[in-house]
């Protein structure tokens, strides 16, 4: 098949690209940066600039399958709206499969997404979601926990929350996670383009383990030949730190990531069971790190 992956270039892109041309099929990602992946690319990726908020730069004509995985990061302050471009921009690639004729769409969304959620990313990831479902496309859409892996950014930014054997976390870290290795999901996704029986469906995604986010940097810390104590931050106080964080540029973080922290990224339905892939056969975070 002739597939295009809008953020081909990015974390997850890069290595769902790879996969996609071992199993033989010809891939051309597209990005506003296309000569800069994330890992590199195979020398049979085409590569395309474009930027999904300007849809005249959007073009899938000749194309058989369109996967979509241009989103900005939960975990930092981002330079551009959310509403810019996860729902303005998930409209603009949707008309422009229906525009090259495009049926076969595949979109990523996230774990929690609901036009009502508390935090603005898990809001506009859920108004896109909706933009998708209520489309004429032959839709699948991957609901992920957070992903992990080469190039991903969820690892280095715990690893900026701890500082050595002592450090502060807001809650205690009591706030759960369940951690897929990016492998891991690329597998479903290739499934899911080569099979016509995942259409029209939602999947949760979530790894082989839950951890708290207290576990995950004792884990970090751990492979670093170090013990780390974790002492709660009051939520308030945590709180009023963000609070002044939204208003510095300089600074990464703000409201979003304090209303974050009060929510459980953990699936409630589990999809793995309609894939041909064990949950056995996922790569637990534990067994990365101590390869890493």
């Amino acid at each position: 098949m002739k597939i295009f992956i809008t953020g081909g270039t990015g974390f997850v892109g890069s290595h769902l690209t790879h996969k996609l041309v071992y199993n033989g099929h010809e891939v051309t990602v597209g990005s506003i940066k296309p000569e800069n992946p994330v890992l590199e690319l195979p020398e049979s990726v085409n590569r395309e600039k474009i930027d999904i908020t300007d849809s005249e730069t959007l073009d899938f004509s000749d194309h058989d399958v369109v996967i979509h995985l241009v989103g900005l990061s939960p975990l930092k302050k981002p330079g551009i709206p959310y509403r810019k471009i996860h729902v303005e921009g998930t409209e603009n690639v949707l008309e422009a499969c229906k525009q090259s004729e495009i049926s076969r769409y595949i979109h990523m969304s996230a774990l929690g997404a609901d036009p009502e959620a508390s935090t603005e990313y898990l809001r506009t990831k859920g108004e896109a979601q909706k933009l998708v479902e209520e489309s004429e496309l032959d839709w699948t859409v991957f609901q992920p926990s957070v992903i992990f892996g080469e190039g991903g950014q969820f690892l280095d930014f715990t690893e900026k929350l701890v500082t050595p054997y002592l450090t502060g976390l807001p809650g205690g870290g009591k706030n759960r996670f369940q951690p897929i290795y990016v492998e891991d999901i690329g597998d479903l996704f290739v499934e899911t383009v080569e099979n016509d029986h995942h259409l029209n469906s939602i999947y949760e995604v979530g790894g082989p383990e839950i951890h708290t986010l207290k576990e995950i940097v004792k884990m970090i810390e751990r492979q670093k030949g170090r013990s780390l104590k974790v002492l709660p931050v009051p939520m308030f106080a945590a709180k009023t730190g963000l609070t002044v964080s939204e208003y510095l540029d300089f600074l990464p973080f703000g409201l979003d990531q304090y209303r974050s922290l009060k929510i459980d990224n953990v699936v409630i339905e589990d999809s793995l069971e309609f894939f041909h892939k064990d949950r056995d056969e996922l790569l637990t975070l534990e067994d990365y790190l101590k390869d890493r």
